[in-house]
This record gives structure tokens, sequence and C-alpha cells, in this order.
């Protein structure tokens, strides 16, 4: 029964897993090949080689086994930021914040990864949702319950806790509770029962990656397979209409925001966990802030998140590579990224403005379908009555 409700809505029953995937990455696609031809324009025009700044940014990203774990191992946090980010996004609430919840779910994780004494199999587990927990509630008391049931924008509550956050960090580490003795406002190493095996020796790529690529499947499958996805995404789309629906609306809100903060905390511990294990005083590389493009590149799908996570570990990856090996200054790789996020701003652009026209000539057609009524007289009716109003 639950098939048959919602075989209209799931892209795997509807067009089938390749579809589903090509949907997903099409958008990307297209605007990352539009970035990379206007990019090089740049190059050129600044007195560099484009060919050689791609060639050894290509190098620097995938060029050996040890630069593929080093980029996979980059994009696992963005892979869960941005689909803490994206499940806001599909509610239709942006959560801007995911900095802040990043922070969060990083402090929780050191803290139980230093301050508890277990073995790893009850370790790991516990660090980890411990970090989830954290995020969610940061994501989901103040934002979430604020938005539900005082009307306050997401966009100005998350960001006021992303400060929080981050001072509250400071506090901690310099001469606070978590401060290691000594000068140096960081943390005590977690325990190695609570680190994350690394994949490849030699590089940063741990299990976190395994912990991304599950979340990315539940992901899915809430959103497409459970009433409470669909109930998520028919929010986004027209919250009055859900409502009308009889769906718990401020219910959802909260969860909402609350899961949107607990995939941006596991970002925060996987981060922790598998790569720098333990806390340093401002210590974040922005891979909050990066969610937000990440999840807006990948349309808010699941799929399409762990592409545009990987393109822009990529980018950050290789941008060193570009600057030894071309001599163009890694930075360039902003420039990209900024002329990525545009062109994909100009496709919503580009169709919101077909809606326009396609209504317009609506209008129009109905209007000279009118019996003795041609488009002028129309026109001009609507104008009179109007002023009559007035």
């Amino acid at each position: 029964m639950q098939n048959e409700n919602f075989q209209d809505v799931t892209p795997l029953e509807r067009h089938g897993f390749l579809r589903a995937l090509l949907r997903a990455v099409s958008t990307p696609l297209v605007a990352v090949i539009l970035g990379i031809l206007l990019g090089s324009v740049i190059i050129e025009v600044s007195g560099y080689n484009a060919i050689a700044a791609y060639v050894s940014l290509f190098q620097g990203a995938f060029g050996s086994g040890y630069s593929i774990a080093n980029t996979l191992a980059n994009a696992v946090p963005l892979i869960l930021a941005g689909l803490g980010v994206a499940v806001g996004f599909r509610a239709g609430l942006f959560n801007i914040g995911a900095e802040g919840q990043y922070w969060m779910g990083a402090i929780a994780a050191v803290w139980v990864g230093y301050a508890v004494n277990l073995p790893w199999y009850l370790h790991i587990p516990l660090a980890l949702a411990a970090a989830a927990v954290a995020g969610a509630l940061w994501g989901g008391i103040v934002p979430g319950l604020a938005k539900a049931y005082a009307g306050a924008h997401e966009v100005i509550t998350t960001m006021m806790m992303s400060y929080v956050a981050i001072f509250f960090s400071h506090y901690l580490l310099e001469n606070g509770p978590m401060m290691e003795p000594g000068y140096v406002p960081q943390s005590p190493v977690i325990r190695s029962s609570a680190f994350l095996p690394v994949l490849v020796k030699g590089t940063q790529l741990s299990a976190g990656i395994f912990v991304a690529l599950a979340a990315v499947a539940v992901v899915y499958w809430v959103l497409y397979y459970t009433t409470w996805g669909f109930e998520i995404r028919a929010l986004g789309l027209n919250r009055r209409a859900a409502r009308y629906g009889g769906m718990p609306v401020q219910r959802n809100i909260v969860l909402a925001l609350a899961v949107s903060g607990l995939l941006a905390g596991l970002a925060g511990a996987a981060q922790m966990m598998g790569v720098q294990h333990r806390l340093y005083d401002s210590f974040s590389s922005g891979y909050g802030y990066t969610a937000i493009v990440v999840a807006l590149l990948a349309k808010n799908d699941p799929i399409g998140v762990v592409f545009s996570a990987l393109l822009f570990a990529a980018l950050g990856t290789g941008a060193q590579y570009m600057q030894i090996g071309a001599n163009v200054p890694g930075r360039m790789t902003d420039v990209i990224t900024g002329l990525i996020v545009f062109f994909v701003a100009a496709e919503r652009m580009v169709e919101l403005a077909s809606r326009w026209l396609a209504k317009r000539r609506q209008q129009r057609r109905s209007q000279a379908g009118r019996p003795g009524v041609g488009p002028a007289q129309g026109r001009g009716a609507e104008l009179e009555s109007k002023g009559a109003g007035v």
C-alpha cells in the first residue's frame, strides 16, 4: 500500500536508478562545464596557461591514489553537512547555521573522545551519537522552536547560533575546561579507541567515508520512501497546503531543522575522529558554509550532494598543486567556484523567467478566446475594471 501511495514521487521506481542518477547530476555537470570554460578565459586573460592550470588541478585531485584518497577525505564533511543543509532546504527552511552545528558536533565528539574510556566498538558509536545529538539540539531547539511557534526567520536564528557556537568553543579552549595544559589553545588528543580507522595508510581517508555514504542512503530513503519524508517535501513545496492536508507543520519544522543540525554535527565528528583527533581554536575550514553551496549545486538531492561535495573537495585538494605546477594562484579555484554557483543560480533564473512567460502567454490566449473580446480589448477591459475599482 505504501509503494502505491509513493509510486508517483519515488524517482527510483518511476525512472530507474540510471535516470535518477542522471537527473541528480545534470545541473551540476552543466554548471561545472560552463564554470570551467569561463574560468579558463579568466585564467588566460590574467596571463596564465589555462590548460596547464587545469591539468595541475586534476593531477592534484585525482592524479594518484594518494590524491584520490585525500580528495575523498575532504569530501566527507562536505557530504554530511551538505546533506543537512539539503534536508532543511527540502522543507523550505534556509538553515545557514551548519557551521555552528558542525562546531557543536566537533566539541561533543572530542569531549567524549578523550574524557570517556571505552572499547572502540562502544567508544566510536558513542562519540558519533553525542555529536549527532549536539548538532540536532543546536539546530532544533532555538531555531526550530522559534520558527515553528514564534515565526522567527531561521536565517537570522541559525546565523546567530553559529556565532554562539564559535565563541563557546573559544571559551572552552582559551584557558577553559577543554584546554590542554600548556600555552596552546587546543584540546587533549582523543583516545585511540575513538579514532575512525584509516583506510589508506599515509592519507587522511578514514572510515568516515562510510558514515557519509550511509547517511546519504538513509536520507534518500527517508525523503522518498517514508511518510515523514513526503511531509517534509510537501512542507517545502507549499506550507499552507501541507497544513490544510492535516500535516503537523510546526512539528515538522522543528524536526527538519533538528535533522539538518544532526547531519552537520556528524560532519564535525567525522573530521575530528578521522582527521584531526583534537579540537583546535578556530579549527574550522568553513565546511558549514561550503555545505550551503554544495546543497544548492546538488539541487538538494542526496545523490547530487555526493557529486557536488566531490567537486568542491577536488577544487580544494587540487588548488595547491595548481599553484605549484602551473604557477597559478590557488585562489583561482575560488573564482571557478563562484562561476559554478552563478550558473546554478542562472539556471534557476531561466526557469523562473520561462514560467513567467508561459503564464503570460496563457493569459493572452484565454483573453483572446473570449467571444467578441480580442487581446487589446481584453487588456483595455482589465484596465477599466481596475480603474472602476479605485
